[in-house]
């Protein structure tokens, strides 16, 4: 069957979505240091944030000192204020400088408005920092793109959270969750399966300025699953929400927070409300690094082509749908975003794409776009490494032994039991090294080129 198209978009005088007047996740609190700053860029503007321990909350800044524009996020927290490396300027939770060591006891500099530092609305909610990236004093107008699912059943819910930072631009992340067709094949065999692909039919609201909603009523895997839900809550957000599947409520939230042309921060959030307590304990249970170790796999699956795909259609001068050719339903949502962003704008529309990166192993790279930022895998990481040491001592002091245990007169049994520990211990090496490569890159080719 063929699908039902959108409607063509028509000349529309409606303003472009201005894409700093938003709210955007930028981390999970829980793997935020409250004892050092850390730094983000959002929409190519580079934030710092940090905890103030007098107010107990965590504050964000533009990462740029206005005596001479160093980053903030290199200094420190001290006296309950952010310090400059550079010079020791100290500010605020308002923004205010409080400090300059260098001018006399009774100077006034710092209380000039040119020695304020840029202050941005930020606000906790569902375990996620949220900042506005405009205004501050308009952010409260503009609502908080949370999952109204998630707070309707507070305690029953269990997640898996992962984030990255992706090298392909937020269009391009939010173009791909929203394509349900995709799973089948691009994440077979790890969540999807080949023999899945088939016709089905979506259907999709009107496209407007806050976002659509969609709905495939058979759902996934040949309908096992139940009836799915879609919303894009635009600019940036989107979930997909099974409410009935055999095992309970299923759901996959993705955020795409822009950072800069070509470059985005996946937040991905997969909640379960699962109607047994085996699972949910099960689930619960499972350390989170593990997790996000297989969901790095899966986010590398799409990586590794849309890097390129996206450069293919910024050449085009015509709009997405005469570009690409999509005869079936499938491609509803796909369109109907891609209207979205034709219609509202991009992030960056007047910046171009990098060169493509020719190495596959800069874009399956895990540590610098995940591990040293996530307090889970950063602390697994370092327990690997740990671990890996003290195999290599116990093996080195039994072969040191070795030569004793012979003239000793060990029997042979003895000195066998020892020569096996060694092995043993070589094996245990072997595996754990092999653990720790998963912290820093990811595998090619993927699992799908290899099995059936």
């Amino acid at each position: 069957m063929v699908a039902t198209p959108l409607p063509e978009p028509t000349a529309d005088t409606t303003p472009a979505f201005d894409w700093h007047a938003a709210w955007y996740p930028i981390h999970f609190v829980q793997d935020l240091d409250k004892t050092k700053p850390t730094r983000f860029v959002l929409l190519g503007e580079p934030l710092v944030i940090w905890w103030q321990p007098k107010t107990q909350q965590w504050q964000v800044f533009s990462d740029v000192c206005p005596h001479r524009l160093a980053p903030l996020s290199e200094g420190r927290i001290v006296d309950n204020c952010l310090e400059c490396p550079y010079h020791g300027w100290q500010f605020a939770e308002t923004g205010a400088c409080t400090k300059i060591p260098f001018q006399a006891p009774d100077g006034e500099a710092h209380h000039s408005p040119r020695a304020q530092v840029k202050t941005y609305a930020s606000c906790v909610k569902q375990g996620l920092l949220f900042v506005y990236g405009g205004d501050r004093h308009v952010a409260a107008q503009t609502p908080i793109p949370t999952v109204p699912q998630l707070d309707q059943h507070p305690g029953e819910w269990v997640m898996a959270d992962v984030f990255r930072d992706i090298p392909y631009d937020a269009t391009t992340l939010l173009e791909n969750v929203l394509d349900t067709s995709h799973v089948a094949f691009t994440h077979h065999p790890r969540v999807g399966n080949r023999k899945n692909a088939k016709e089905f039919i979506l259907d999709v609201s009107e496209v407007e300025k806050t976002g659509f909603t969609g709905n495939w009523e058979e759902g996934p895997r040949r309908g096992t699953l139940g009836a799915q839900k879609t919303t894009f809550f635009a600019p940036a957000a989107m979930w997909h929400d099974i409410p009935e599947s055999p095992f309970g409520q299923v759901m996959t939230v993705v955020y795409a927070t822009p950072t800069e042309k070509g470059r985005c921060r996946a937040i991905v959030r997969l909640p379960f409300r699962f109607k047994a307590a085996i699972p949910r304990l099960a689930f619960k249970f499972t350390p989170r690094w593990f997790s996000h170790l297989n969901q790095m796999g899966i986010l590398e699956d799409d990586q590794i082509f849309l890097h390129l795909q996206e450069r293919e259609l910024a050449k085009s001068t015509q709009n997405y749908a005469k570009t690409c050719y999509l005869p079936t339903s499938s491609d509803l949502f796909v369109l109907a975003y891609r209207q979205w962003v034709e219609r509202y704008g991009e992030p960056f529309p007047d910046e171009d794409f990098s060169p493509a990166e020719p190495q596959q192993s800069q874009l399956l790279e895990r540590y610098h776009s995940h591990t040293k930022n996530c307090a889970s895998c950063t602390q697994a990481l370092h327990r690997i490494q740990k671990g890996k040491k003290g195999v290599i001592g116990l093996g080195f002091l039994l072969w040191l032994g070795l030569p004793f245990a012979i003239f000793s007169g060990l029997p042979t049994w003895s000195l066998g039991a020892i020569a096996t520990v060694i092995i043993l211990l070589a094996g245990l090496w072997w595996q754990l090294y092999r653990l720790e490569r998963r912290f820093f890159e990811g595998e090619y080719p993927p699992t799908r080129n290899y099995q059936k």
